[in-house]
């Protein structure tokens, strides 16, 4: 049975705990046991925002046992994991700390807030033998596996285009200090800037226009292009100012040499260049879900992660510090 400790219950920590809830349900050998928050207390009895919904609004959290405290929690707990699901900047010290402990650690996406903390989170990985793994949820979101399974197999030949979007109202607290969350382009943008370097590997250069519309919270709309040497067209876009009743979206559309994906409105249409089109049958189960259980299985197992690499999440925040030099540069061409 593998015990775990989550830290942080805001909406991601929520979002997390109502699949540990769901694979316990279903026999999975894990126990959630533990869980931590600065603000439990208060967080214990109020609802958490997010561009989902969680499983509830309020949580019933009195058959585990709270604490406010790490320390305290590492104190009185024997784990197996801990999952982090705390803001970005408090990533890589903790993460490595927990992994000199002799601990497993699931860690919320981006790893860090720059790429010389994600090695070091790596490396500390590597040097303790135990298993990191970045929550990059789209490489688990059926959609996207779907995306990938046709990029890899070939069966519509090579890409030649493509389109990346998500977007959003803008999120509240610390999201907003972009000295902490990166702005929209680290916390929000790098799911697709991930899929593009899980699809494709690095690209030669990147160039990016972004702007900033909410004071302090860094760039909040961005799109880049991505080059790579066979000359497909790639783009990813971001928007954390859409108001409204606009909600939230995340889209795709990749251009084959065969054939097209388009995804929306939570479907995959696939429209081959000489039959006809239809709609891919997709697991209705998130991201979140196949992640946690892939990382579960993989602890378990005693086999190393390869779906989502620590070094692979540092790879894909590197590309993210390279489309922000090209921000500040108004879309000069940068080299990675």
């Amino acid at each position: 049975m593998l015990k775990v400790g989550l830290i942080g219950f805001g909406f991601m920590g929520r979002m997390h705990f109502d699949n540990y809830v769901r694979l316990t349900e279903e026999g999975a050998p894990v126990q959630l046991a533990a869980i931590c928050d600065l603000m439990i207390e208060e967080l214990k009895n109020g609802k958490a925002s997010g561009n989902m919904a969680t499983g509830q609004e309020v949580y019933d959290l009195s058959p585990y046992n709270l604490y406010d405290s790490i320390e305290k929690m590492l104190e009185n707990e024997e784990l197996d994991i801990i999952d982090i699901t705390l803001p970005t900047y408090l990533h890589a010290e903790l993460t490595c700390s927990l992994l000199e402990k002799g601990l497993h650690v699931l860690c919320e996406k981006p790893v860090a807030g720059n790429s010389a903390d994600g090695w070091k989170m790596a490396q500390t990985a590597e040097r303790t033998g135990k298993t990191l793994m970045i929550g990059q949820c789209l490489r688990f979101w059926p959609a996207y596996e779907y995306l990938k399974s046709v990029v890899d197999d070939g069966r519509f030949g090579a890409v030649t285009g493509g389109y990346f979007f998500r977007g959003s109202a803008a999120p509240k607290g610390w999201f907003l200090d972009g000295s902490k969350s990166g702005g929209a382009v680290l916390d929000m943008h790098i799911h697709d800037t991930d899929i593009i370097h899980w699809l494709f590997g690095n690209p030669e250069q990147v160039s990016t226009l972004a702007r900033n519309v909410i004071p302090g919270s860094g760039y909040d709309t961005v799109s880049t292009h991505y080059v790579y040497p066979d000359g497909k067209v790639l783009n990813a876009q971001a928007d954390w100012t859409l108001e409204g009743d606009f909600g939230f979206a995340m889209t795709y559309r990749v251009n084959f040499e065969g054939g097209n994906l388009l995804f929306e409105n939570g479907q995959v249409k696939v429209n081959p260049n000489h039959e006809p089109g239809f709609v891919a049958d997709l697991s209705p189960d998130m991201g979140y879900y196949r992640q946690i259980k892939y990382f579960l299985e993989s602890v378990k197992a005693g086999t190393p992660v390869s779906v989502c690499t620590p070094e692979s999440a540092v790879g894909t925040l590197e590309i993210i510090e390279a489309e922000l030099r090209s921000a500040d540069e108004r879309g000069a061409l940068i080299r990675l």
